[in-house]
């Protein structure tokens, strides 16, 4: 059998090695790309609704309108990109919060973080309607992963004795809802965000008052 000379062997390694990395290069800046057109998508659909052109997308992300159209070959399919996307950060924000925040206090970011959520899920609401319609999996998936997002959230909260036990999780998201859909004027997300701060102090539970110190309370004011 013919052997291959050992610098044969050589040169060929070193013709292979840059085409391995000419490889890897393309999916790295396609994942980066993909990353960037989300986050501008984020921002324009917020700010300009449903209408907001994908051209304003792509010049917010630094791209080109062809780009976002390899990734994203439809209108519908951008927005239900960016929906999944920030269910899944809300569910990922709940588990970290838990392990680093008070219970009372990850409750209460958590539930403010949703309101940026609601802002963009506004803005994209007509084409959110027609995903729904096409794939009714879509509102499904994003209500099952709230829903355990703030039950986590809401157990830890109850456990440790900060927030009355008689109220659910469904009951937390449809509140959030309200607050947000009763508000479209401009700056409503600061009101919003005043109104959650309120709606968990309500939640919270007050220290006990002793008959003795309530006696003591009304003789007081009594005096006076």
């Amino acid at each position: 059998m013919r052997r291959t000379p050992p610098l044969f062997k050589a040169v060929k390694m070193k013709k292979t090695r840059p085409l391995g990395k000419a490889i890897r290069k393309p999916r790295a800046d396609a994942a980066r790309n993909r990353e960037r057109v989300l986050n501008a998508a984020k921002a324009v659909f917020s700010a300009g609704g449903a209408g907001a052109s994908l051209e304003a997308v792509a010049r917010a992300a630094g791209v080109g309108i062809g780009t976002l159209y390899r990734h994203f070959p439809t209108r519908e399919a951008l927005f239900e990109a960016v929906y999944r996307r920030e269910v899944q950060q809300l569910a990922d924000l709940a588990e970290q919060l838990k392990q680093e925040t008070p219970p009372i206090e990850a409750l209460r970011q958590w539930m403010r973080s949703n309101v940026n959520f609601v802002a963009t899920k506004k803005g994209m609401s007509a084409a959110l309607a027609l995903a729904a319609y096409k794939n009714s999996e879509l509102f499904s998936y994003s209500f099952d992963q709230l829903t355990r997002a703030v039950a986590g959230l809401l157990d830890r909260a109850v456990a440790a004795g900060e927030i009355r036990d008689d109220i659910s999780p469904e009951d937390l998201l449809r509140a959030l809802v309200g607050m947000c859909y009763m508000h479209d004027q401009p700056g409503w997300q600061k009101s919003v965000l005043r109104l959650v701060d309120v709606f968990i102090d309500g939640l919270r539970i007050q220290p006990d008052r002793s008959p003795g110190k309530t006696k003591q309370r009304k003789s007081q004011m009594t005096a006076i």
